[in-house]
């Protein structure tokens, strides 16, 4: 696994001179009430996108997030759970931790509600985590492990489900990407490490999280990230890269396989006062319900004239038939 080496070294540079381009975020970082973030923790944000939801965060939750960056991810947990130990960052790199720790002495300074003790910053691995079994409300990892292979991506995930408590949440964005990359690109460890080689395809990436056993998916958001062109890349074609937000839920497995929230919706348009498929979804005349994927073919598999099924929008907000 000497590709995790040059991971290592690179983010070991970046906690020692931040670099703003090291990843491009495509989501607003979040500006809360009372909420200020120090200018180089906004320098030091090495994600792709925001695992910070406000409805995951109710009821003091005790959060887990992998790979700590600057901390700014972690300071916005806190936010939401101001308790001492109420969030927990992991890193590998030393150097990271401690410039997270510096960053928190200046958040400190800046937020009068703030107190460094809300976080537990820790030195461990994302495939063998140093966390209790059941003790997690919400974990999280932001454009980390599209940088693991195959068999320490299943194994990352299966440590998340570990720590999670029933019905906890694995909050993830990461880079995915539809087209065929090369072997040239795949094997490159540097541009694995700058999450670019690393994605996967989206259905991919779920099957991975299903495989694990999470039985509830809710694809976020889906968002243009990166190309990657023939000019600078060993690459024959441009290859186009997304970034994607992913909510994976420690829910039983369903009989019937998982329900897995891609932006699908189902209207009913019909002259009754409502559509009953007689296995938990009920549809009011053109009030749009979001449904799983599971549920939208089931209902297109009726073959009614009175029932639409939108295509997947990949952006999902709660609610819905599950």
């Amino acid at each position: 696994m000497s590709y995790l080496n040059t991971t290592h070294d690179v983010y070991k540079a970046a906690a020692l001179q931040p670099n703003v381009g090291l990843c491009c975020t495509t989501t607003p970082v979040w500006q809360l009430p009372n909420l200020s973030i120090p200018s180089k923790m906004l320098e030091m944000n090495y994600g792709c996108g925001s695992t910070v939801h406000p409805r995951d965060l109710v009821n003091n939750p005790k959060i887990l997030y992998v790979g700590v960056g600057g901390g700014m991810e972690l300071l916005q947990f806190a936010y939401f759970s101001r308790q001492k130990g109420g969030v927990t960052g992991i890193d590998v790199v030393p150097e990271m931790l401690e410039a997270a720790r510096e960053n928190f002495t200046t958040a400190a300074t800046e937020n009068d509600w703030f107190d460094s003790s809300f976080v537990d910053l820790k030195q461990g691995d994302a495939l063998n985590l140093p966390v209790a079994d059941n003790s997690i409300d919400v974990a999280a990892q932001n454009c980390l492990f599209n940088i693991f292979k195959a068999e320490e991506l299943e194994q990352a995930l299966q440590e998340m489900y570990r720590v999670l408590k029933p019905h906890g949440r694995l909050v993830m964005s990461d880079p995915i990407c539809e087209q065929p990359m090369n072997t040239t690109l795949r094997n490159d460890e540097r541009l694995r490490a700058l999450c670019l080689s690393g994605a996967l395809p989206l259905q991919e990436y779920l099957n991975m999280l299903v495989k694990v056993g999470f039985g509830t998916l809710e694809v976020r958001a889906k968002r243009p990230y990166r190309i990657l062109d023939t000019k600078n890349y060993p690459t024959a074609t441009n290859i186009y890269i997304e970034s994607v937000e992913v909510c994976a839920i420690k829910d039983p497995m369903p009989k019937d396989g998982p329900c897995i929230f891609t932006g699908k919706t189902a209207i009913y348009f019909g002259e009754e006062l409502h559509f009953d498929d007689h296995n938990g979804h009920v549809l009011l005349p053109n009030q749009p319900l979001a449904v799983c994927d599971k549920t939208a073919n089931n209902l297109k598999n009726l073959n009614r004239n009175d029932i639409f099924i939108s295509p997947a929008t990949y952006h999902y907000d709660g609610g819905g038939c599950c």
